[in-house]
């Protein structure tokens, strides 16, 4: 390790300085090679980056064997809620995340009206809870901003959700958009875009968001671009048709003059092991004909979501209560098993459930349905001499569909091979609620660092950082944050590579990761010396559009 290159302009000594970290290795988020130094941030910003042992400060800590990095950013997070109805967000401070970007798979809460709210409070009450007196006091994405600002642990970016624009203005209906409507979505849209949200994304497995065809998502994406902002899509299966999915959205990107990042970039279920490979050269070849693309992955094996995601989209047509009542139906109930069982439902991405893959890992009526927790269904299902699917679509009615999953679905091949990828970013796409979450929701970017940096060497340490810090803020478009120089934002991250590791297990998911020393959010500690300090200091940051 060496300080060559540094460009270390000792002006002031760290006179004034609000905090020195003084001695790290710093790994400043560009993949160059790691060096010594200090790191002085004052009112807010990096100050100075200075020669090693040479800054002074109110606050002086010792960095000396510890890696200072700049702070992570989560590209696929589900906190919309969490961030707000839980301020102290341990989940990732504690892992050294200091950006969320929000909004994501095509279903949130902005923009809204109180019908459309309504609505999706109850579908995601699996992924978010519906919190009892929660504060609802925000409608469009300015006012959502508006509320983040009032004081949240990270900063947070959010992206326009596609399937709750199409419950404001179409509806919950399988039909194509009508041209008033679409041009009503277009309009919102825009108007989304100007108040600061950073791109649209879409849930295309999810109801409604899957109801639109390609030309609607086009259309769409044509504002998004014309914006300047991004599309980030959950498409239309990670299983039977997995490449197929990429390519449309490959065709709508370069068909809308919009840039692409692809949501939690996997190819899972039998169907696709060993094949990341055909994934990555279909993404070489729209790169290197002039695509703007990039993605995000988790670094697990399972997923996570809504127990009733599995379900075929017309089943879940019209909202929960319309649900539910096909859920009483035993003819109904006889078409959806056939299609579950069979079929190969959309909801489950074109592939037949496997019930000993499912399992059940949050449940809203634990007084009721506790025993099916960290249990599979199929495995409930024999010991309940129960037919699988019966079974689940009895859950579904007694959780009202507020439970969620866990779906043992991917292979660790495919998910080295993505991680390597030249457009990678990390995203966690955790869900922070459920009594036994996905632990990727505390463990995401210790894992990274730990597991497939430090012990495998799938990664070095430098491009590790990079796809968690530079990487993304190139892709959200933001100079001033993802890389440790002067007149940056401080949001900063020092931990020991030896000792990092998340300590979050399946079985025990709320844990928090070990080795993280000190966080800063814009400066500020929420991190100390691995305690959370009560500080909020993380605010909305808003794209400047076109």
């Amino acid at each position: 390790m060496s300080t060559v290159g540094a460009d270390f302009r000792v002006r002031r000594k760290g006179l004034g300085m609000d905090i020195a970290l003084r001695g790290a290795r710093v790994v400043d988020g560009t993949g160059a090679p790691e060096y010594r130094a200090d790191v002085g941030v004052h009112n807010g910003r990096i100050a100075e980056v200075a020669a090693p042992v040479s800054l002074s400060a109110r606050r002086v800590v010792d960095a000396s064997g510890l890696v200072l990095a700049p702070g992570f950013i989560d590209m696929h997070s589900h906190s919309d809620l969490r961030v707000l109805s839980e301020p102290e967000h341990l989940a990732k401070v504690s892992q050294g995340v200091t950006l969320e970007v929000l909004g994501q798979d095509g279903l949130s809460y902005a923009p809204v009206d109180e019908r459309t709210l309504t609505a999706l409070r109850a579908q995601l009450a699996g992924w978010n809870d519906d919190p009892p007196g929660f504060d609802w006091n925000w409608r469009s994405v300015a006012e959502y901003l508006d509320r983040l600002d009032e004081g949240i642990a990270v900063n947070a970016a959010y992206l326009v959700p596609q399937g709750t624009l199409r419950v404001l203005c179409v509806g919950s209906e399988n039909r194509p958009a009508g041209e008033a409507e679409l041009t009503e979505m277009r309009r919102v849209l825009d108007r989304s875009l100007r108040e600061g949200a950073f791109g649209m994304s879409a849930g295309l497995t999810y109801t409604p968001g899957m109801f639109a065809d390609r030309d609607e998502l086009t259309a769409l994406c044509a504002v998004t671009g014309e914006r300047g902002g991004f599309f980030c899509p959950h498409h239309r299966s990670y299983g039977a048709g997995a490449l197929d999915a990429y390519a449309e959205m490959i065709e709508v990107g370069a068909a809308a003059g919009c840039p692409l990042h692809l949501a939690h970039a996997t190819m899972n279920f039998d169907v696709n092991e060993g094949r990341a490979g055909e994934l990555l050269t279909l993404l070489d070849d729209a790169i290197d004909s002039g695509a703007d693309i990039t993605l995000d992955s988790y670094p697990y094996l399972p997923g996570c979501t809504a127990l009733h995601a599995l379900l075929p989209s017309w089943a879940g047509e019209g909202g929960v209560e319309a649900t539910l009542e096909r859920l009483r139906d035993p003819a109904l109930r006889a078409r959806i098993r056939e299609v579950l069982e069979v079929e190969g439902s959309d909801g489950c991405h074109g592939v037949p459930v496997d019930w000993d893959s499912i399992e059940i890992n949050g449940v809203r009526r634990p007084e009721v349905n506790g025993h099916l927790l960290g249990r599979t269904v199929g495995e409930v299902a024999r010991a309940e001499g129960k037919q699988p699917t019966e079974l689940y679509l009895d859950v579904l009615l007694s959780e009202r569909l507020g439970s969620s999953c866990l779906m043992h679905v991917g292979h660790e091949e495919n998910v080295r091979a993505i991680m390597r990828h030249r457009a990678h970013t990390a995203g966690s796409d955790g869900l922070l609620v459920g009594d036994k979450p996905h632990p990727r929701a505390w463990g995401t970017f210790p894992r990274y660092l730990a597991h497939y940096t430090r012990e495998l060497g799938v990664l070095g340490l430098e491009e590790c950082v990079n796809h968690m810090t530079a990487r993304a803020a190139d892709r959200l478009g933001l100079p001033d944050r993802g890389r440790i120089r002067e007149g940056n934002v401080a949001d900063l991250v020092l931990f020991d590579p030896d000792g990092i590791a998340d300590t979050a297990t399946f079985d025990d998911p709320r844990r928090q990761a070990a080795g993280i020393s000190h966080v800063l959010v814009n400066g500020v500690p929420v991190i100390d010396e691995g305690e959370r300090t009560d500080a909020l200091p993380g605010h909305a940051l808003r794209h400047r559009c076109r």
